[in-house]
């Protein structure tokens, strides 16, 4: 058995570029800005995590920046000289020290998990349960380009072979035009692929009720946190409103969340992030709190890299009730392959990959060379 105590903790950020830009409601990029964090143990042992937000602080309100400050001043003296497979009682402690921040404390929880399943020499879905699938379906995301730029991309997928549903992103626009955008895009691709939209909580309640109908009589067949993340009742009275599932994202961060959601009715399905919720365990709850309620989930993005998106694949694998497939495109945006040997997409899926831990070892001249100085 390798000696598990923590040695080192190290960070880095890298900015990765991207093959198109990346457009949200309220932002775009053209780069992801990736944390990278090293946790190696006295055997030996080395685990990374990666700390990632969707294009900025404006989704949660970290950024990369934020993210090494609070693991670099507050969270590695916590870690040093204790186990990386003390999870638990270090997420307790973590939480002592850092209220929230729950990106950066993400980076640390599964660069533990690597650590522990590497020292063991197994995969980290072991850690975790063991497997319930090998791989998941990829939904690609698009964004809030004009009807025909988004069809054309989506009609390039389907030739490809590579994904079979997308996700369009909404809100940047007036809700009757960007309505109508949708509307184009869905109707165009009703027989052939499956749409879903993401409002990124832009819309109130009255215009939701207005304008969802519309979208679900196109074709649309999912929807995404139409209004923002604290109006659970609002979300709850669309639910009720409209004959396609909504997804809950912002407003589901906890596994409190997840059973207040749950118990509510307020959404009909989970968009499970790693990222968001601080790591694999709380994901694993919250999943499993879905599951007991009859919520499926669906393994969501923060636009990670190979590490991020290996980690919540395991997981994904791992987790019963993760039944509405992924959105774990991340890797496919980025024009570099940080990765020694990149994740297999096949058939619309993403697959586990072999080897311990994560699976994932990066390229370290790509890793250099991406580095911010």
């Amino acid at each position: 058995m390798h000696d598990l105590t923590i040695d080192r903790v190290q960070t880095r950020l890298l900015d990765v570029p991207l093959v198109r830009p990346h457009r949200f409601a309220r932002t775009g990029m053209t780069a992801q800005p990736v944390m990278l964090l090293t946790i190696t143990t006295s055997g030996g042992a080395t685990g990374t995590g990666e700390g990632v937000v969707p294009g900025g602080p404006w989704w949660g309100g970290e950024s990369v920046e934020t993210m090494q400050l609070v693991v670099e001043r507050y969270l590695a003296p916590v870690l040093l000289g204790r186990r990386v497979d003390d999870i638990d009682c270090l997420q307790r402690d973590l939480g002592d020290v850092v209220a929230g921040n729950l990106f950066a404390k993400a980076a640390v929880e599964v660069a533990l998990h690597d650590a522990w399943a590497r020292a063991l020499g197994v995969p980290v879905h072991t850690l975790l349960g063991g497997l319930a699938r090998t791989s998941v379906p990829v939904t690609w995301a698009l964004g809030t380009e004009p009807a025909g730029e988004v069809v054309d991309e989506a009609l390039a997928k389907l030739d490809g072979g590579g994904h079979t549903s997308f996700k369009l992103k909404m809100g940047a626009q007036e809700p009757a035009a960007d309505v109508a955008r949708v509307v184009e895009v869905a109707e165009k691709l009703r027989d052939s692929a499956s749409v879903r939209v993401d409002l990124n909580a832009r819309w109130d309640l009255a215009t939701s009720l207005r304008w969802l109908p519309a979208l679900a009589d196109a074709g649309v067949d999912l929807v995404e946190q139409p209004v923002p993340a604290a109006e659970v009742d609002w979300l709850r009275q669309i639910s009720a409103d409209l004959r396609i599932p909504v997804m809950a994202d912002e407003s589901l961060r906890t596994p409190s969340d997840a059973f207040r959601l749950a118990s509510s009715g307020a959404a009909g399905v989970f968009s499970v992030k790693t990222t968001k919720s601080g790591g694999l365990r709380r994901c694993a709850e919250i999943t499993a709190i879905g599951a007991a309620a009859g919520v499926p989930c669906h393994a969501g993005t923060s636009i990670e890299g190979p590490v991020g998106t290996a980690a919540t694949l395991h997981l994904a694998c791992a987790a019963p009730g993760m039944t509405w497939g992924s959105e774990l495109f991340g890797p496919l945006l980025m024009t570099e392959q940080l990765a020694v040997q990149p994740l297999r997409y096949a058939d619309g899926h993403l697959h586990l990959p072999d080897g311990p831990g994560l699976g994932v070892d990066l390229d370290p001249a790509v890793v250099e060379r991406l580095t911010r100085r």
